[in-house]
């Protein structure tokens, strides 16, 4: 493995920095404030193919690596968490549809989903399944030519706004096995969206509830075969414990550079605060730890590009420490500045509040734990240390 970045990454970097400096980072704060989604950036960050990253090329995607999609996802999130958190959301559901869609679905909307003219949500969590995905109870029911799908979905970002649902329901029997997916037109005739979550971050994209009364799906609209929706939605968790812990990264490149500019501008007992060597430990910690959360969460996209045996056991792990040390670092940045860190002029307590859900979701800290823990004690498995 190649730490340096080759041309094409560095190109892809630089354009996905120039769109976040001049789309995401101006506008953040306002978005923030007002709960606005912006969707209209988000659609043209598509027309750059910013919404199909790892889309195949046949359906009009751009076909790239996980880890050439990493890249571009840490630089945009330093201009915004919340919408480029939602653009992973949008790239993982348009990766499963344009994957594993039938003819007929892809050809009605691989264009739109890849080009970010169509959003989609992804829909897994529902009220008494979490982390527990496979007790999951919505059912879908085949019914002639249509499913009939009722049950709900909770913590479902950007619905109500997007136009299509990847859902994750039960066709068959109890257990991962009965599992499949579905991709459900968000407008049919008995979806309710609940209200808007008053959410402590992520404001700029909004997060409902979804109630599915004898919601009418063609058949046609099943992704893969009857029963492979877990795996699916694994393979899926595996690439966006990747993305999420992405978020953080760069969001906590953007506090600690932030930090370090606020530390040479601040003066105190008449001398700036860089030149206090207990901050100045302070910011070695933060880059530090900043650069090992990078490292990992490179290696495991670079596993997971490469259909390591393991690699499950590796998007885990820089999941849980790239997630928690992208709070430690927003935290510690927001502490820099002191009681300006605590005001919403200056952007370090948006930076805290909207990696704080990074540790949770795709599976709490707690289950990434747990995963690498069962790879270790299983004696099946190959190494992974």
């Amino acid at each position: 493995m190649d730490f340096n970045l080759n041309d094409d990454q560095r190109q892809f970097a630089e354009l996905a920095r120039q769109f976040a400096a001049d789309e995401l980072a101006p506008f953040a704060a306002k978005w923030d404030e007002e709960h606005h989604f912006p969707k209209d950036v988000i659609q043209k960050a598509g027309e750059l193919g910013f919404c199909s990253l790892y889309s195949p090329e046949s359906e009009g995607g751009m076909g790239l690596s996980r880890l050439d999609s990493s890249i571009i996802f840490e630089e945009l999130s330093k201009g915004c968490t919340a919408t480029t958190a939602m653009l992973t959301i949008h790239n993982m559901a348009t990766w499963m549809i344009t994957t594993w869609g039938t003819q007929s679905l892809r050809r009605t909307w691989s264009e739109g989903l890849t080009t970010g003219q169509l959003l989609a949500s992804y829909c897994l969590t529902e009220p008494g399944s979490g982390s527990d995905a496979a007790s999951l109870q919505t059912k879908a029911v085949r019914d002639g030519e249509h499913y009939v799908l009722n049950g709900s979905k909770v913590f479902i970002s950007g619905a109500g706004a997007t136009e299509m649902l990847v859902v994750m329901c039960r066709t068959g029997e109890a257990g991962a096995k009965g599992i499949s997916a579905i991709a459900v037109p968000a407008d049919l005739d008995g979806i309710i969206y609940g209200k808007a979550e008053d959410k402590m971050g992520w404001n700029a994209q909004p997060t409902r509830q979804i109630t599915f009364d004898n919601v009418r799906v063609p058949v046609d609209h099943l992704l893969g075969e009857e029963g492979q929706g877990f795996t699916f939605a694994m393979k899926g968790l595996d690439g966006g414990r990747i993305n999420i812990a992405t978020c953080s990264v760069g969001t906590a490149q953007a506090a600690l550079e932030r930090a370090t500019q606020y530390m040479n501008e601040r003066k105190q007992f008449g001398k700036p605060l860089a030149a206090f060597q207990a901050l100045q430990f302070k910011l070695a910690d933060m880059a530090t730890e900043l650069v090992a959360a990078r490292q990992m969460v490179r290696l495991a996209a670079f596993k997971l590009d490469n259909q390591d045996p393991e690699a499950t056991a590796y998007c885990a792990m820089a999941k849980r420490f790239a997630t928690d040390i992208g709070f430690t670092v927003c935290d510690s940045a927001l502490q820099i500045h002191g009681g300006y860190g605590y005001i919403r002029e200056y952007p370090l307590e948006r930076h805290f509040r909207d990696v704080r859900v990074h540790q949770i979701l795709e599976g709490t800290n707690e289950i990434m734990r747990l995963i690498i823990a069962r790879r270790l004690l299983d004696e099946n498995a190959h190494a992974i240390l």
